[in-house]
């Protein structure tokens, strides 16, 4: 027997046969970085800004700061980088009543007190106003125009009434987006559910493989064109590896510093296939707080998998579904795009972000079999949703040798919604 340990201890690990031809994919794992090395990393980025002059010079004393950071879905070390940030500032002599932050949640839940504090920094959380974005308040949004193509963009009035916007993230590679990062801190970010429904639905049309780690297409251009039009200014971007350690920061014009940001992270997630599979586990781990951002683990999986064969996807989900979208989620199930279009047509659904997403997955679970292995949604649920349901791993991969033969190809997708698969 061949045994495979998975990332998340609750999985634990899965044993199969000899005779499996199993390839198991990996991030990189950047090993011997200290915590001092990731400080210096962190003010080398900040002292050597991308595509813009440094912030000292950007700024003058009387200008309002807003500061968009990302939400507890992502791994952004933001508690390290601040420090060096607010030097930056205070160097420009912006005072601290001229600072304030903003969670750049998208349609995700608000973030509690404690999760902020960690986020942040207890110090800077209990010091500064913090704002969580009230992306279902209509007053809590203005709109501004529309983009060319004629996505009408509505963004939080927090970003209208500063003078200088400066964006925090990450960068993995993204279904949507191609990658995470840049200008999605403000799209979907800090922008109301009509734009940032609006841009997922574009992504229903395309494959995982058109998007998945192309930093320039459809999407991420009208993501960046709403993030330059809402006034972002300057990004601060982070690298990490598949430990989170930080392995590059990109600083500087929102483009031009995020796509130095994606050549990185392209080192890091991308990973050469060797073949097609026709059994593909994909673990969700490290974002796999509710399903909505678990599925990110299937569009990598999609693209290893061969047509007709089975994807095992590992996602413990302890809020279930999506504490915002969860009850249409389930109402409706994932389906192929033709029927999601017949729902909007039908204004059944109303709502663009979860079509898209409900047609996303839905073209997976359509051409090949899904397996999910979750603490956090029930049996019942999954098979609601299209998937068929295992309580482990071990009973996963019984049911999918039933389904795929037991000569069946294996491939292992460790840290699965961040990875990137190049065949």
């Amino acid at each position: 027997m061949t045994r495979i340990t998975f990332s998340n201890p609750f999985f634990s690990h899965l044993d199969i046969e000899a005779n499996i031809v199993a390839d198991e994919y990996h991030p990189v794992n950047t090993e011997n970085l200290s915590l001092a090395m990731e400080e210096e990393i962190i003010k080398a980025g900040l002292d050597n800004p991308i595509g813009t002059p440094a912030l000292v010079e950007m700024l003058s004393p009387d200008q309002k700061v807003l500061i968009i950071v990302d939400d507890n879905t992502r791994t952004t070390p933001v508690n390290r980088i601040l420090p060096y940030l607010l030097a930056e500032l205070k160097a420009a002599g912006i005072s601290d009543a001229n600072i304030k932050f903003l969670v750049g949640l998208g349609t995700h839940r608000h973030m509690e007190a404690e999760e902020l504090k960690l986020k942040l920094g207890i110090e800077i959380y209990q010091y500064y106003s913090v704002y969580n974005h009230d992306w279902q308040k209509q007053d809590a949004l203005i709109n501004i125009g529309k983009t060319a193509s004629g996505i009408d963009i509505w963004i939080n009035r927090h970003l209208t009434e500063a003078d200088f916007i400066i964006g925090i993230g990450h960068i993995v590679p993204h279904r949507v987006a191609g990658y995470s990062g840049g200008g999605k801190i403000i799209q979907p970010g800090v922008c109301g559910p009509i734009t940032t429904g609006q841009t997922h639905w574009l992504s229903a049309y395309y494959s995982a493989a058109e998007i998945l780690g192309h930093p320039d297409n459809p999407i991420r251009r009208e993501i960046e064109e709403v993030a330059i039009r809402a006034g972002l200014k300057f990004i601060i971007n982070v690298v990490q590896d598949k430990t989170g350690r930080l392995v590059g920061v990109f600083a500087g014009d929102p483009i031009k510093a995020h796509r130095q940001g994606c050549a990185l992270a392209q080192k890091i997630y991308g990973v050469s296939i060797k073949a097609k599979a026709d059994i593909v586990i994909t673990e969700a781990f490290p974002a796999e707080l509710e399903l909505w951002q678990a599925t990110k683990a299937l569009q990598a999986a999609d693209i290893v998998v061969n047509s007709g064969g089975v994807i095992i996807l590992l996602a413990e989900c302890p809020e279930g579904i999506s504490k915002s979208h969860g009850q249409l989620i389930l109402k409706y199930g994932f389906r192929p795009l033709p029927e999601v279009e017949n729902l909007i047509a039908r204004q059944e659904i109303t709502n663009l972000n979860v079509a898209s997403y409900l047609a996303r997955v839905g073209n997976i679970v359509n051409r090949v079999k899904v397996i999910l292995v979750s603490r956090g949604i029930a049996p019942a649920e999954a098979r609601v949703l299209g998937f068929e349901a295992a309580a482990t791993p071990q009973e996963a991969w019984t049911m999918a040798l039933g389904l795929a033969g037991q000569k069946a190809r294996l491939a292992v997708l460790h840290h699965g919604s961040e990875i990137l698969p190049v065949l």
